[in-house]
């Protein structure tokens, strides 16, 4: 299982929620048991857990309603009819994600310069944060 399947970018969007079509691949490539070994460590962490936090689900509860769906569009059916929350709930997920980290967090700025040198990625100023590390690294920008 060295090929890698990348999931979509953390920046594209479902039913109004920012990462969820990557979790949704993710989840889909786990359950098959494609999921690369370098994304097993952080399944159902990071911003994995960040969206089940804040969409009010458990773990096994989305990887059971993506188990039990065959398309996106079902999956994201069953979260408009059970994660209800407002569109500012949404679009600060969204700023969270896409501010992180912050620029007062040295340690986790620390640690995206870290996983910049580490990728080969030190000289791209344009990588300010984890999403644009993650598109940069899965080769998108």
């Amino acid at each position: 299982m060295s090929e890698i399947i990348y999931p979509r970018s953390p920046r594209e969007v479902m039913c109004g929620w920012m990462h969820l079509p990557r979790f949704i691949d993710k989840t889909r490539l786990h359950l098959a048991g494609k999921l690369h070994p370098d994304y097993q460590p952080n399944f159902c962490k990071g911003f994995d857990a960040l969206w089940l936090e804040t969409a009010g689900v458990e773990a096994q509860q989305f990887i059971e309603v993506v188990r039990a769906r065959i398309t996106d569009g079902e999956v994201c059916d069953w979260v408009r009819q059970n994660v209800l929350k407002p569109e500012s709930v949404k679009a600060a997920h969204r700023e969270q994600m896409l501010n992180y980290p912050r620029k007062d967090d040295a340690q986790m700025q620390a640690l995206l310069k870290l996983r910049k040198e580490q990728a080969g990625l030190a000289h791209r100023e344009d990588i300010q944060n984890f999403v644009d590390f993650i598109d940069a690294d899965e080769k998108r920008i």
